[in-house]
């Protein structure tokens, strides 16, 4: 999974946390710098940066919030639809191909193996994350 992602950001010239947010942005559709922070873990800062090079490589856009002029949404576009959709539509069509070999009942048992790695694997990310900040809140 990790060679794959890896070859996504070489095909799109993005790190992980650049894909993180492209796909943040195309679950969630147009999104706030803020919103987009809060949703993948990243100060608003380090989000302004990110978001701008991801313009520069036409993966997103940035247009006025009709709601608060003063703000920007951020979308998905140019080169991030057309990329994520090419990339991710031949993973999908592999990956149905795949999952049709299995009977319902053994697709239910998959499913929910995964389910509970994914739940567990957030709760491990979420305490290791908690740790780190309690050891560099501690360091001067």
């Amino acid at each position: 999974m990790v060679a794959f992602h890896e070859a996504v950001g070489s095909y799109l010239g993005v790190s992980a946390v650049d894909q993180r947010a492209l796909g943040v942005i195309g679950a969630h559709g147009p999104l706030s710098a803020g919103a987009l922070a809060t949703l993948i873990g990243l100060t608003p800062g380090a989000v302004t940066g990110m978001v701008d090079r991801l313009e520069r490589l036409d993966l997103v856009t940035k247009t006025p919030d009709p709601a608060d002029r003063r703000r920007v949404v951020i979308s998905v576009a140019g080169r991030g639809r057309e990329g994520f959709g090419e990339i991710f539509g031949g993973l999908s069509t592999a990956m149905q191909a795949m999952v049709a070999r299995y009977s319902p009942a053994e697709q239910e048992l998959i499913a929910d193996y995964v389910t509970r790695t994914i739940d567990i694997l957030q709760e491990q990310t979420r305490e290791l994350t908690r740790t780190t900040r309690r050891g560099s809140a501690g360091e001067s």
